[in-house]
């Protein structure tokens, strides 16, 4: 029989997440992954780690928040303009020697690479190129059904994605709304011979693109840049080469849109899963196994770290519990922070992309009074340029930030 007292299913960052806080539990931890090893995923996807964030990895892998830190970059500026006028500027103080910075920006393929080499040394067994293909619970534990084998385990985590073969066994449907916006994703490569200032920009009404909002945000190695369409604009062509290559040089330096190395289109899920464990208390949901943001604020990522943490911490106690009550009870109580953690920062999220999109009256008049007045109260401008990004505190009953 194939028997492990803990499954997590997904290798991507959160599910590695997960068997590192299972490690610090003392619990081994087996990783089940429907890719194959050494899979490379296109686009930057989380580029943006909060200190928060740092912290918790610091937390169950001694080191690897300062690995995070070190390997990513941190911009010393960011400014938002408003029809092309500067009405922000913030400066940022260097980190303080042995302290994690505000936050650390990286691409994804990097942060993904530090989690897998400090899952290797504490001696994570991972299960490569085996999707599930059916799951179910009882009171006794989980049967996970893959391409290649029966498991059996006490309790399962699941961070295995948006289209999560986990969720979708259980029959947990996602709740919350599709934005109709469309936004361009682009990445380029940097100049390292010749690289422009470290700043992150956020643009309302771009004069040079038509008035389209614009940002574009610094990391290790390469740039992103978002693109905000109108409900008019030719999708397609905005998001083909062709249109990058016309569009890009307006916004940054020109020969950048010869270093394009990714572009992708959204249109931006705000989803929550109804529950996050099933009805025997056997399963949690984790990362975009459990919701689906709109990028802006970098809830993604940054709330799918303590997903995992909790989550583990959880399954922890179930696993310590003298009874089946006490460890169903110490599933659900975790399943439940995480659950409203979910929609606090949905909720988080649908206010900034209220704010981005400016598509209410109230929200417009707004932003066009504070862009004329920020030059004389600065903190106009300062709420410019975080309203794109929803209210900074996390919910007042959570144990981590997001």
């Amino acid at each position: 029989m194939n028997y492990k007292n803990v499954l997590i299913i997904g290798a991507g960052p959160v599910g590695m997440t997960a068997a590192l806080a299972l490690h610090h539990h003392g619990v081994k931890a087996t990783i089940i992954e429907a890719e194959k090893e050494g899979r490379e995923r296109a686009g930057s996807r989380a580029i943006y780690i909060h200190r928060e964030t740092l912290k918790l990895l610091e937390s169950i892998s001694p080191g690897l928040g300062f690995q995070l830190a070190e390997i990513g970059i941190v911009w010393p500026v960011k400014k938002t303009f408003y029809r092309g006028d500067e009405v922000y500027k913030r400066v940022y103080e260097p980190p303080k020697p042995n302290t994690l910075p505000a936050f650390s920006s990286l691409h994804q393929h990097e942060i993904e690479k530090a989690l897998f080499k400090a899952c290797q040394k504490a001696g994570v067994e991972f299960i490569w190129d085996e999707p599930v293909t059916n799951l179910t619970t009882s009171d006794k534990g989980v049967e996970v059904v893959t391409s290649k084998r029966i498991w059996h385990t006490e309790y399962l985590l699941a961070a295995d994605g948006s289209r999560s073969s986990v969720r979708q066994a259980l029959g947990i449907e996602f709740e919350g709304p599709r934005t109709s916006d469309t936004f361009i994703v682009v990445d380029v490569k940097e100049d390292e011979a010749n690289p422009p200032p470290i700043e992150r920009i956020f643009h309302y009404h771009h004069p040079l693109v038509g008035g389209r909002n614009v940002m574009y945000v610094p990391f290790a190695g390469g740039w992103r840049i978002d693109l905000q369409l109108f409900a008019e604009d030719d999708k397609d062509y905005y998001a083909s080469e062709a249109g990058v290559k016309d569009w890009l040089p307006k916004v940054m330096d020109p020969k950048y849109a010869e270093d394009i190395t990714w572009i992708s289109s959204y249109t931006f899920y705000q989803a929550v899963a109804s529950n996050y464990t099933d009805e025997h208390k056997r399963v949690i949901l984790a990362g975009e196994a459990a919701h689906l943001f709109a990028p802006f604020g970098a809830r993604g990522l940054n709330s799918g770290v303590p997903d995992a943490i909790i989550g583990v911490n959880g399954i922890a106690k179930a696993l310590q519990a003298e009874t089946r009550e006490d460890a169903r009870k110490a599933v659900e109580v975790a399943a439940n922070e995480r659950l409203a953690a979910g929609r606090w920062n949905r909720e988080c999220s649908n206010l900034a992309l209220e704010h981005i999109q400016g598509t209410s009256e109230e929200i417009h008049l707004k932003r066009e009074m504070s862009a004329f007045l920020a030059p004389h109260i600065p903190a106009l401008g300062k709420w410019l340029d975080e309203g794109p990004f929803g209210p900074k505190t996390g919910h007042p009953q959570l144990s981590t930030k997001y």
